[in-house]
């Protein structure tokens, strides 16, 4: 009788950049095994479109569209993976689908009498179903946020199954935002957003050097870290507020960017070495603040874009001095790939029926089971 279920996970980040699919073996044990993996850039006026809906610029009738074509691109990546692993679709149990988040508020805001938070991602399942033959899972942020939480983060769940507990870990993913999760002994597990990631980044990457993200941090290396700059820009309400806490392009849009920009430095590669330094310090602030008093720390293993980036962990180091720091492909997950991996968990216990949020670290009311199935 088999012990495992076969599953292709896929996921896109508040990066925009495009699709990351992983195939993956879940075993009734819960360990894993990830067989192959496929990654699809959006096109170029996929992305924009993207960028236009995140910051809040767009019609009710491109939300419709788009979400019909994030799906059939969704579809394009897992049939392709298919066709790289050379594995029969009968032999797939099922595809598990973050979608592509296009709006994210877990704040409080009151219509007709009715105080809500809410999230939008966008990629319908039942679109992916049809184009994949193949049953799709999906929708997960939604019934977190049913149950008052932030509908974020949710990889917090799937992180205490694939680490464990056998040492206090910080696992760190940085993607377009940063986010960890918190597992020690010597307290509940609990997670938060630190701050901003590589959204950042990017963006002046693409301003300045009309180049998509800085190539193992090689842009910042060439500049010097702005001390003034850094301090105006570390002066912000969210870093202070007590975790459960998220936060992505609500905050960190087009518009804060550019404000930004204008107290910025002259010389454009010290613009970027600062933002960078900018998501270092946040990390390791985060953690003096809310974590350390709480635990010490053996290990921080990092993952996301951001692992990629040398001169980032360089500040981080030295930030976090005497703190052993790895990357998630020192326990044979690709750093791109973790978040991908973390939602075939999430899929895994939706068709199973189990609850797959953490409310420590969204502050939901309850254990709920989070997803949507389209047959």
């Amino acid at each position: 009788m088999k012990n495992y279920k076969t599953i292709i996970s896929m996921m896109s980040g508040t990066s925009l950049d495009g699709v990351d699919a992983c195939l993956v073996k879940i075993f009734d044990n819960l360990s894993f095994e990830i067989l192959d993996s496929f990654s699809l850039d959006y096109p170029s006026d996929v992305k924009n479109k993207l960028l236009q809906l995140a910051n809040n610029k767009g019609t009710v009738e491109d939300i419709c569209f788009m979400n019909f074509v994030i799906g059939e691109l969704f579809a394009k990546a897992a049939n392709f993976l298919i066709k790289k692993a050379k594995i029969k679709k009968e032999n797939i149990d099922f595809i598990s689908s973050h979608g592509q988040t296009i709006w994210h508020s877990p704040f409080y805001k009151e219509i007709g009498g009715i105080k809500t938070k809410s999230t939008l991602q966008i990629g319908d399942i039942s679109v992916i179903a049809y184009k994949t033959g193949i049953m799709t899972v999906g929708d997960f942020r939604t019934k977190d946020m049913a149950a008052n939480g932030d509908g974020a983060p949710l990889v917090p769940f799937a992180d205490k199954i694939i680490f464990g507990s056998d040492k206090n870990r910080l696992i760190q993913n940085i993607g377009g935002i940063s986010n960890v999760t918190v597992l020690s002994k010597d307290c509940p597990i609990f997670a938060f957003d630190n701050g901003v990631g590589n959204m950042l980044i990017d963006f002046y990457m693409n301003k300045l050097f009309n180049l998509p993200f800085d190539k193992n941090g090689e842009t910042a290396k060439r500049g010097k870290v702005d001390e003034n700059w850094l301090n105006e820009l570390l002066n912000e309400p969210y870093y202070e507020k007590t975790p459960p806490k998220t936060t992505g392009r609500e905050l960190y849009n087009e518009n804060y960017a550019i404000k930004k920009l204008k107290t910025a430095p002259s010389d454009k590669y010290d613009i970027i070495a600062t933002i960078t330094n900018l998501t270092a310090r946040l990390i390791a602030d985060s953690y003096k603040k809310f974590i350390f008093p709480k635990t010490n720390i053996e290990e921080i293993i990092l993952g996301g874009g951001g692992a990629y980036n040398l001169t980032l962990i360089k500040f981080l180091k030295d930030y976090l001095q005497n703190t052993d720091i790895k990357t998630h492909e020192d326990y044979n997950i690709p750093n791109k790939l973790k978040e991908c991996l973390a939602f075939a968990y999430l899929g895994y216990y939706t068709v199973n029926k189990k609850p797959n949020n953490e409310p420590s670290a969204t502050g939901a009311d309850d254990n709920v089971i989070m997803g949507k199935i389209a047959y």
